[in-house]
Formats: C-alpha cells, structure tokens, sequence
C-alpha cells in the first residue's frame, strides 16, 4: 500500500476526494492541531474554503500516554474509552487529574493559535474536520461532539489514514467519511508517511494566518 511523503501531499490527495464541496459558501475546514494542520490547509486552498483549528486534546494512559483513555475538546467536551479505562482499572482520580493538565494545554493552544480572534461560526454550516489520521479515533470523537453541540448541519470526518474498522465506525457519528487510506495492518499514523516530523506552533500559526490572507483576498 502506498504512503505519503508528507502532510501536505496528504492534504492534496485528500482534497481531491472532497472537490464537491469546493466553493461552497457555508462550507468550513476545521484542522486538529498540530499535525491536522497542514493537511487542512491543502484542503480548504483547493476547496477555497476559510480554514481554522479546532482543539482537541488526547488522555493519555498514566505511564503509557501514547495509548489514548479519552478526549477533551474545545466546549466542555471529555469522552472516555470505557473499553480502555476499565481493562486497566484507571481510577477517577488520574482520569481528572489528566483531563485538568489536558484542558490547561488546550487553553493555552487555543490563545496561542487564535491570536485573539474568536472562534468561528459554525451553526448550520458544514464542516470538514480534518487530521492527519486516525489510530483510535478518540480526538476526532471529541471534536465530533463538541461540533453537534454547535448545532452544524453537517459533519464530514477527512483524514488520509485510519484503520478500516475505525473509519467504518466513524460512519455511525460523521454525516460523512472520507479515508484515503484503510489499512488492516496498522500501528501508528507516522508509519503512513515517509516524514511524520512534528508540527510546530509557529508553523500552525503561519499556516493559519496564510489561509486567512487567501481567503480573503481570493489569491487561489
């Protein structure tokens, strides 16, 4: 199975999937930070959609982080991995005090991202939620919520990897799904890139602030 070479190879490849949203004017591209970023750039330059970020921050296991207990994201919205959580017998105690540090790096990342600027209007608008893949879908699960919360007419869930179980479960809470890539044999997203190095702030920033000067000045 091919890979990509990078996120925003992804994103193209990505966008080419969605090019019937393209130019639609209550359509939205909301990327997760910070690796969701440059994919969601690619797609809302080819879709000449706004594009923005929208927080979500993985719980991870004590002592085992990378495995994910559960969400948080950007409204007051935390959904656990009742699966994992009571195989390992987590305990209330560390499920807060992870969901406490988490919500403290949200906060921090919203100020740092934004800028100042409020977040966008969503009601009634379509979005498409954009990342850079999916492993155990608790992120993008948590955005999910949080965006229903917000009264959107319509979700579409964009990644360029995810496991084919998880993409077909993600069917059942996104009006639509689109994987570009759904391997049986999956360990990790990176391991679908050729170079997975990690987002920066500043580079998050930049391509924020790159997409808004597009859009409004329609330099596509």
């Amino acid at each position: 199975m091919e890979i990509f070479s990078d996120r925003p190879e992804a994103g193209r490849k990505l966008a080419q999937k969605l090019r019937h949203y393209a130019r639609q004017p209550d359509v939205i591209v909301l990327a997760l930070p910070r690796g969701g970023i440059p994919v969601g750039y690619e797609v809302a330059h080819a879709l000449d959609a706004p594009l923005d970020v929208f927080v979500v921050r993985k719980l991870g296991v004590p002592g085992r982080e990378e495995l994910a207990m559960g969400a948080i994201a950007s409204g007051g919205v935390r959904l656990l991995n009742a699966d994992v959580v009571d195989a390992l017998r987590i305990p209330a105690r560390a499920i807060e005090a992870a969901s406490a540090r988490e919500q403290e790096e949200l906060q921090r990342r919203e100020r740092a991202y934004r800028d100042g600027r409020p977040a966008p209007e969503v009601r009634g608008r379509t979005v498409i939620l954009v990342d850079d893949g999916i492993a155990t879908g608790s992120t993008m699960r948590a955005a999910i919520a949080a965006l229903r919360k917000r009264q959107t007419a319509r979700i579409v869930a964009a990644v360029p990897v995810a496991p084919r179980r998880v993409c077909e479960e993600f069917r059942e809470v996104a009006d639509e799904v689109v994987c570009l890539l759904t391997p049986e044999y999956f360990v990790a997203v990176g391991q679908w890139y050729e170079d997975f190095s990690q987002t920066t702030d500043d580079e998050v920033r930049d391509l924020l602030a790159r997409a808004e000067r597009e859009h409004a000045g329609g330099v596509r």
